[in-house]
C-alpha cells in the first residue's frame, strides 16, 4: 500500500494557506494545519479548512505538552480528525488527550525528538491507545545543514510499524528523497513548503504522488 500524501500549511495567514490548498487539493490526501498557522489564525483555522473539506481528514499540529484535555477538546470541537503531542509530554497529558479524541472518533499522534525518545516510551504510547507516531527532521536541523536521512531512521521507522503505529515522515520532504525509503514502510509522507511555495502547487503535488507510486510501486 502507497503512503497517502499530507501538505503541511505552516504559512503566517490563512490566505497562503488556502491558495496553495486550493490549487492542489485534488492530489492530497491529509490536510495539516500547522503550528505557525494555528498560533496565527488560532482554530478558525482548523474550521475554515474543515468547511471547505468536510471528506478529508484534517490535522491539528498543535504539539500539546500540557493542558491536553483541554486543547484536545477545542481541536476536536473545531473539526479536527488529529491532535498532535510532542514527545516530551507526561503520559498523563498523552492519554488525557486520548480519552479526549475516542470521544470524537478521532486519533493522536506523537512528534519524535532524539531527546525524548526511547523504544520503551514508545511502546507505553501504544498501550494508550495512541496511533501515529512521526519521524522527523525539524527546521533547525535544514538550518544547521544536518537534514538527512539514514539507517539510524529506517531502524526507527521498522520499531514503530512493528509497535503497530501509523507512521508518518517529515522534513524538508521533497521527490529527492523519496528514493531514500525504497524498502521502508511509512504511512504518511508530509510535504510543506515543497508544495507550499511552489510557483505551480498542483504540479508539485502532482509529482510527488508520482514518486510514491514509483518507489512503492502503487
Amino acid at each position: 500500500m502507497r503512503p497517502q500524501l499530507q501538505i503541511a500549511l505552516d504559512t503566517l495567514t490563512m490566505e497562503d494557506a488556502l491558495a496553495p490548498l486550493q490549487k492542489a487539493h485534488s492530489q492530497i490526501d491529509i490536510i495539516e494545519c500547522g503550528t505557525i498557522l494555528i498560533i496565527n489564525e488560532g482554530l478558525r483555522a482548523v474550521r475554515e479548512i474543515r468547511a471547505l473539506f468536510p471528506e478529508k481528514p484534517i490535522l491539528a499540529d498543535v504539539r500539546i505538552a500540557e493542558a491536553g484535555s483541554l486543547i484536545a477538546r477545542n481541536c476536536f470541537e473545531a473539526g479536527a480528525s488529529w491532535v498532535s503531542c510532542v514527545a516530551g509530554a507526561s503520559l498523563t497529558t498523552i492519554e488525557q488527550v486520548v480519552k479526549v479524541a475516542e470521544g470524537f472518533h478521532g486519533e493522536v499522534q506523537v512528534e519524535l525528538a532524539e531527546e525524548h525518545y526511547t523504544l520503551e516510551k514508545a511502546r507505553k504510547w501504544a498501550d494508550i491507545g495512541v496511533k501515529h507516531a512521526i519521524v522527523k527532521r525539524s527546521r533547525d536541523l535544514e538550518a544547521a545543514g544536518k537534514l538527512t536521512w539514514g539507517p539510524h531512521d529506517f531502524e526507527r521507522i521498522a520499531q514503530l510499524k512493528e509497535l503497530g503505529f501509523t507512521v508518518t515522515i517529515t522534513g524538508g520532504m521533497s521527490v529527492a528523497d523519496l528514493d531514500a525509503f525504497s524498502g521502508q514502510y511509512p504511512d504518511i509522507i508530509i510535504a510543506g513548503r515543497t508544495i507550499t511555495q511552489a510557483e505551480d502547487p498542483l504540479a508539485a503535488a502532482t509529482a510527488l504522488q508520482t514518486k510514491i507510486r514509483q518507489v512503492w510501486n502503487a
